[in-house]
């Protein structure tokens, strides 16, 4: 199942001035697993992730790396009932998929693929500039939103997809 959304880039927020290749997920991100929740960096190749698009997928690869980019904070709660869980930073052109009114103000679609920087309000969902994170991608055969801290985060593939797609 592909989730039928609309796309908005980080080039929409004009407070993110770093976000080229930032895709992965932070260390220390709680990814939702068949074993349970567990930390992107206790992950192997092999193991199964839950994801929204088809229930199961497995790893095939994860790649960590150490960039300097724009990084967006999220408040606990601010996208919704405990989305996220707790306060969690992420890379400004990290994915996520948007299922509420925030979607359909900003792109006219019910649920929509936005980079991270996109949902800056200057509150509750804020920028940091030129930080040092080390990210995880991680590698499927094919594209997927994974549930990582209370968030619907896709996948790198997918974003990927997406925007060749556009």
């Amino acid at each position: 199942m592909e989730p039928n959304t609309a796309m908005r880039t980080a080039g929409a927020c004009p407070a993110a001035q770093n976000t080229q290749n930032t895709m992965g997920l932070n260390a220390g991100s709680i990814i939702l697993t068949l074993e349970g929740e567990m930390p992107v960096e206790f992950l192997n190749a092999g193991d199964r992730v839950i994801t929204r698009d088809s229930g199961v997928a497995e790893i095939k690869a994860i790649i960590a790396r150490t960039i300097r980019t724009d990084a967006v904070s999220i408040s606990a709660g601010s996208l919704g009932h405990t989305r996220p869980e707790r306060d969690v930073t992420v890379a400004a052109g990290q994915m996520l998929l948007v299922r509420d009114w925030r979607a359909e103000a900003l792109t006219g679609a019910k649920q929509a693929l936005m980079t991270a920087a996109s949902l800056v309000d200057g509150e509750f969902v804020t920028i940091q500039h030129d930080v040092e994170l080390t990210v995880y991608e991680i590698e499927f055969d094919a594209p997927h939103v994974l549930y990582v801290d209370g968030l619907e985060v896709s996948s790198p593939v997918e974003a990927k997809a997406m925007r060749q797609a556009a």
